[in-house]
């Protein structure tokens, strides 16, 4: 054993105090403080930057399956709008069909249970939140379809390869079923986005249920997290790389003066008049000086 020794060679009781008052704390004690400490980091993680949701429909399949857990950025949009090609979890508007269905009422510990998981981002989603990828944004004319079926973005065709099963042509439009793949042309409004699932023939989306505020906007979901065998970035098809921007109409302007035999006669009296005013004038004054 080792002891600490004064200038005078005598053992130092201080010393041999504060090393017995640093003492590690019992594992019964140090094992709740530390579940605490990493509750209260995953409650500010889960509010501010990060959170995982899971996956409850098909209407993303085969990018996401049913199961899947996927971690969404909810900063990001802070800083900047939502891109075409990004998968985003939102909250949908009251025009917005629930696509899970509600479970039955799970008691108290089910409750307790259900407000647990929901802070730290591992319980089920809510009736109202969505997971869908932006085709449209403000301003972008989105119509179905070209000649070759597909959906086009300001004139602009998407090959959308990780459409796996995509809705008959032969089905005729309906505003208020999403059933058909064609739709007419929607022309974005301010403020919100066009999404579309990737699963379009069981996707209720803004085909049906209208565009979404981006303020409803939750974060952008960037990767699968869970199962491990499915571990995947969600990054932007190459496809909307070539989708231009909308068309911003050009400032009125005055209509160009077209020279019509009218015009040139209307134009033409004036500056007669005046030319014949002004000679007259000249010869009046002429006359009277002399």
């Amino acid at each position: 054993m080792v002891q600490t020794l004064d200038e005078g060679g005598a053992v130092d009781p201080w010393r041999r105090r504060s090393r017995r008052g640093r003492r590690q704390m019992p594992l019964w004690q140090e094992l709740p403080l530390l579940l605490v400490v990493a509750f209260c980091l995953a409650v500010l993680i889960r509010t501010f930057l990060l959170q995982a949701f899971f996956i409850p429909s098909g209407s993303m399949e085969d990018t996401l399956l049913v199961g899947d857990r996927v971690l969404v950025n909810k900063v990001v949009y802070d800083v900047r709008d939502p891109k075409r090609g990004e998968v985003v979890v939102f909250r949908g508007t009251d025009r917005w069909a629930p696509q899970v269905d509600e479970e039955p009422d799970p008691g108290f510990v089910g409750k307790l249970g259900r407000t647990v998981g929901d802070l730290v981002g591992v319980s089920r989603p809510g009736e109202k939140d969505f997971i869908k990828r932006v085709i449209g944004l403000p301003g972008d004319r989105v119509k179905c379809c070209d000649a070759q079926g597909r959906v086009t973005v300001n004139g602009t065709p998407l090959d959308e390869t990780y459409v796996v099963r995509d809705s008959p042509l032969d089905i005729p439009p309906n505003p208020r079923e999403c059933r058909s793949r064609r739709f007419e042309e929607v022309v974005v409004p301010p403020g919100q986005i066009f999404v579309m699932g990737d699963h379009r023939l069981v996707s209720q989306d803004a085909r049906c249920q209208g565009p979404v505020p981006i303020e409803n906007v939750v974060g952008r979901a960037f990767t699968v997290v869970w199962p491990s065998s499915r571990w995947n970035a969600l990054s932007v098809p190459e496809t909307f790389a070539d989708v231009r921007g909308p068309a911003v109409a050009a400032p009125d302007a005055p209509p160009p003066v077209r020279p019509t035999p009218e015009g040139g006669v209307v134009l033409l009296l004036p500056l007669t008049a005046a030319l014949w005013g002004s000679r007259a004038f000249r010869t009046v004054t002429s006359s009277r000086a002399t």
